[in-house]
């Protein structure tokens, strides 16, 4: 055990210990027999609340729209499907009380994981219940740096997304790039991976690495010593909330150069917080959004009949995380958590959203699947270079 997953494991059990006096916790779910009636429960754990609070009811829809849908074809080994959502508000505390929520409610399957710094205290808890893990949206490489055998990743990675982003910084021609992180695990995970890609292959030179404060609504002295290193391209690494004031900011103080946000951003939040003027423009490296996949509209037409609202950013991950886990009962016959880790390990071809799935050996994806979007008319598209 490396001290990484030993100081994730100690924390987890710590706050597992506060949960069971108060009545639940990982205490209460040993050594019980698997049921083989009644509905079978996948848990998720999502942010519901706080500053990405936007995301959690499109994950929480379109993984519901995948049960609804299984359910009518007469659910997995005659067994409907039931989703329990807890609340992880993107704060690691919140998110430990949330998994061993789930633990403790006996769910099979944990189909959730939005922030990674969230997400990462989280994968001790599971792997000591024996719950296999399909994260549909946090992709951090702290995530597979882990390598636990429970955990599965159907997003693309950090290092995938860097790709993705020093690809697009050299087809625009930059030469002189800021990179700014909110010094989370996801945000930092890209940035540095971006800064070492940059400055490895000759790309361009990384002028500015800066770190923000997450929750402040005042990035002055960032903006101020971005502009300081003159560079003709910024790329954000963090979420919405912070991105949309770096945007309206950066642009306020005359900044006239690119600026690209990750997919932690890629929200109509972002616009609306930066304005949509300010906003008009900025690109984003991206998995592709319901509305940038060829063939969708009669999915995005479903969501839209079902919960009166169109899908939004990783609503389709959400949706393939719940049918990854019901090929994987279907397959393995069983909700044991050893079988179905088997089961997701042979997994050949399923398609999915982001193409036909194979989980590598790190139990990610061979190709991270990322594009670039573009803020036109006030929504995230594909970029006219991407389309």
């Amino acid at each position: 055990m490396n001290k990484r997953r030993s100081a994730l494991l100690g924390a987890a059990l710590a706050t597992a210990l506060l949960t069971s006096a108060c009545g639940g916790g990982l205490l209460d779910s040993g050594g019980e027999e698997e049921s083989t009636d009644g509905p079978i429960t996948l848990g998720m754990v999502v942010p519901m609340s706080g500053s990405s609070s936007a995301i959690g009811p499109y994950m929480q829809n379109g993984a519901q729209l995948a049960i609804n849908e299984i359910n009518a074809d007469g659910g997995v080994l005659g067994r409907d499907l039931e989703l329990q959502v807890e609340d992880e508000a993107c704060d690691p505390q919140s998110a430990v009380a949330a998994a061993n929520k789930l633990v403790s409610d006996g769910v099979a399957v944990s189909v959730g994981g939005y922030c990674s710094g969230a997400t990462l205290p989280t994968l001790p808890i599971f792997e000591d219940a024996g719950i296999p893990m399909i994260i549909p949206a946090a992709n951090s490489d702290e995530l597979v740096d882990q390598e636990l055998p429970n955990v599965f990743l159907i997003n693309g990675t950090g290092s995938q997304q860097a790709d993705a982003a020093e690809a697009f910084i050299e087809s625009e021609g930059a030469s002189e790039v800021a990179l700014v992180n909110d010094n989370t695990s996801y945000s930092v995970n890209i940035a540095e991976a971006t800064r070492d890609r940059l400055e490895d292959g000759g790309v361009a030179e990384v002028a500015a690495f800066e770190s923000v404060t997450p929750g402040e609504s005042d990035y002055s002295a960032n903006v101020n010593a971005i502009l300081s290193a003159s560079p003709d391209f910024v790329y954000w690494t963090g979420y919405y909330q912070e991105g949309g004031l770096l945007v309206r900011q950066l642009r306020q103080a005359g900044y006239t150069g690119d600026i690209m946000v990750a997919d932690g951003s890629v929200d109509a939040s972002l616009v609306e917080i930066a304005g949509a003027d300010l906003a008009e423009g900025v690109y984003a490296t991206m998995t592709q959004t319901p509305d940038t996949i060829e063939g969708a509209e009669t999915w995005i037409q479903d969501y839209t009949d079902e919960f009166g609202e169109a899908p939004g950013p990783y609503s389709t991950q959400a949706y393939d995380a719940v049918r990854v886990a019901a090929q994987a009962i279907e397959d393995a016959g069983s909700t044991d958590g050893e079988e179905l880790i088997s089961a997701l390990e042979g997994i050949d071809g399923l398609d999915l959203f982001s193409g036909p799935l194979e989980f590598t050996d790190e139990h990610t994806l061979s190709s991270g699947g990322f594009v670039i979007l573009q803020v036109q008319g006030g929504t995230f598209a594909l970029a006219p270079s991407a389309s």
